[in-house]
């Protein structure tokens, strides 16, 4: 299975949230987090048809010294490290602890960039519905779950366009529910791989879908 775009993705994932919602959870309250930057324009996408509060949970990955698109470990905003303690066996502690703060402060700077004053969403004892534009090896939306955890939600679903299958496993022990549009048993080694086009979103492209927020955070209609 293949996606067009990340747009394409996020309606594809709108429409399977909308009967999963509406068969497991009808009427439930509910905040989107989008993963940036790549999951902002599914987060959007989702939060519109479900005309739900969309806002954001920033975790940062942690890139091999040798290899940085190889994911072995993740941190969240606060400071909490989620690894792969296989593959940071040999890398040097001291690297290691540079890069969690750099990741932190890069987590800051776009907190800041993004939202700016803007009020978190409450979702004490509401649903948290976590997405991103795929994942690999899952870390990054471990320290993802780690955090919205903090916030006490009453329940925790990650909703993801494709994932390896090993990966939805693992994060289904974590969370209420995962809800993915493809699950690959032979995963293809990229996220990419599985969209025809899929770009770096800018800082600005973020903010052009975040400023289409009303003041609940609700993607404010289409005229």
């Amino acid at each position: 299975m293949h996606f067009k775009t990340r747009t394409h993705a996020g309606q594809l994932l709108a429409g399977a949230l909308t009967k999963n919602l509406a068969t497991k959870y009808p009427g439930v309250d509910a905040v989107v987090y989008a993963l940036p930057r790549g999951g902002v324009p599914l987060g959007f996408q989702v939060a519109s048809a479900l005309n739900m509060p969309l806002d954001l949970i920033i975790p940062r990955k942690i890139g091999h010294p040798f290899n940085p698109e190889y994911a072995i470990g993740a941190v969240t905003e606060t400071g909490e490290i989620i690894c792969n303690k296989k593959a940071i066996a040999d890398v040097d502690s001291t690297w290691l602890e540079q890069q969690k703060e750099e990741e932190i402060s890069e987590a800051k700077r776009r907190r800041e960039c993004y939202l700016g004053d803007r009020e978190p969403s409450a979702v004490a004892g509401k649903l948290a519905i976590l997405v991103d534009d795929g994942i690999a090896t899952g870390l990054t939306m471990r320290a993802a779950i780690r955090d919205v955890k903090t916030r006490h939600p009453d329940k925790i679903i990650v909703a993801i366009p494709v994932m390896p299958e090993e990966t939805a496993q693992m994060l289904s022990s974590e969370v209420d529910e995962v809800v993915a549009l493809f699950i690959d048993p032979n995963y293809q080694g990229s996220v990419g791989s599985y969209y025809q086009y899929f770009h770096q979103l800018s800082d600005d492209e973020v903010m052009l879908l975040l400023n289409k927020l009303g003041e609940d955070n609700v993607p404010k209609p289409s005229k």
